[in-house]
């Protein structure tokens, strides 16, 4: 096992890894709302990211960010604001994106599977986001706040 001396570090790959898992439980869940379910993609989306935030706030305070299971409710509202706030840049992202790039366009198929642009849009959107995430969360969860 490695053993990362470097707390930066750490806390860096930790929040990559949290982000990963949250972003995979988010698209799947935004694929299956949006394909089996039939809702319009930005609702999907929506339903999806506030998934994933749930589960990323609970990651982020038991796992990533040392010293923040001492936060208090002003905290736990910065951490969702700032959320609401990665929410509105992923809907106005993936819109733009939609308005440019047909959502419903094949890009491939994967093993009998199609990978349409909205796929494309929400990676491309979270890959945005994700920036913004890391310094707001850390911001509002840090020991220092």
């Amino acid at each position: 096992m490695i053993v990362l001396k470097n707390k930066k570090l750490k806390e860096v790959l930790r929040f990559i890894l949290t982000g990963g898992v949250c972003f995979l439980v988010e698209f799947v869940l935004l694929v299956l709302l949006r394909d089996s379910a039939g809702l319009p993609t930005l609702l999907a989306n929506a339903i999806a990211f506030t998934v994933s935030v749930i589960l990323n706030y609970f990651l982020c305070l038991l796992w990533v960010f040392e010293g923040a299971q001492g936060g208090n409710g002003a905290r736990q509202a910065a951490f969702f604001l700032t959320s609401l706030i990665g929410l509105g840049l992923n809907e106005v992202i993936m819109f733009v994106m939609g308005l440019i790039f047909n959502e419903d366009m094949t890009v491939m198929s994967v093993a009998g599977k199609e990978l349409t642009m909205y796929m494309v849009h929400k990676v491309i959107a979270t890959l945005i986001v994700m920036i913004w995430n890391y310094f707001s969360k850390k911001a509002v969860l840090s020991k220092r706040s």
